[in-house]
């Protein structure tokens, strides 16, 4: 941005969403799935039960969206097979990972469409930007994204908004960024108690690896520290993973 360096953090996907930050990577094979259908494993009708229920409603359509539409990626089925060990996994790191490797991917200039969650996207522009946000959506919900589950934008003269857009966020200075949207009191009574555990306060400061399948994404906070009310020092260079950036989880890159 035009006054320095801001991002969605786990702190915002937490809030947000209301997801786990701690557990286990969302992570495993992608060449054992055909174990699922035989032997002891649930049975086949009981895996499309899950899916239907949990993982086309949520997983496809909120956290994870791609170009694949309305498909489900098998991926899923041994994660909703076990929906007692669902709470178990690192599900806000795994969203945020999903979400920089779509806005590194849309960065390309031949790429035309974003996607990825774009709700968690939406609603942290909404409560850091004020300027952008829409009016008549004063009732603070939980998750805080619930807050704009209504909001409907406009499709009329696209081409000409976007471009006044492009210029109202070329003039933006840090007054019109909003820092901390959580630390207000109506903010702290509607969130959950376990969001303010101390162990994840640590958790969402933390500079580390945040992992979805084959897309390892790194949680640079060190860069945005104002975000967690620290002080801003000079940050170190950002880290080179580029390498990363090149595995897709198809073909040879597998």
């Amino acid at each position: 941005m035009p006054f320095g360096e801001c991002t969605v953090t786990l702190q915002d996907v937490a809030y947000q969403f209301g997801l786990p930050i701690d557990g286990h990577a969302v992570s495993g094979c992608l060449s054992d799935f055909e174990q699922l259908m035989e032997g002891g494993k649930p049975a086949w009708e009981t895996v499309q039960i899950y899916a239907r229920d949990y993982i086309m409603m949520l997983l496809s359509t909120a956290l994870f969206t791609d170009k694949s539409g309305a498909r489900v990626h098998l991926r899923w089925l041994p994660y909703v097979a076990d929906l007692d060990g669902l709470g178990k996994y690192s599900w806000a790191s795994a969203t945020l990972s999903w979400l920089y490797r779509c806005l590194c991917r849309v960065a390309n200039r031949n790429v035309k469409n974003l996607s990825g969650p774009l709700s968690l996207l939406q609603s942290w522009i909404f409560w850091c930007f004020s300027a952008f946000r829409p009016r008549g959506f004063d009732a603070i919900l939980w998750p805080l994204a619930a807050r704009w589950g209504r909001f409907l934008p406009s499709s009329d003269e696209k081409g000409p908004r976007v471009i006044a857009t492009r210029h109202r966020l070329d003039r933006l200075t840090g007054d019109n960024f909003i820092w901390m949207p959580y630390s207000n009191l109506e903010v702290i009574q509607v969130v959950h108690p376990d969001i303010l555990r101390p162990d994840h306060t640590l958790l969402w400061k933390s500079t580390t690896a945040l992992i979805y399948f084959v897309a390892i994404e790194w949680h640079q906070v060190d860069r945005v520290l104002s975000q967690l009310g620290g002080v801003q020092h000079i940050p170190e260079p950002a880290i080179n993973i580029d390498f990363l950036l090149s595995k897709d989880g198809r073909g040879p890159t597998r």
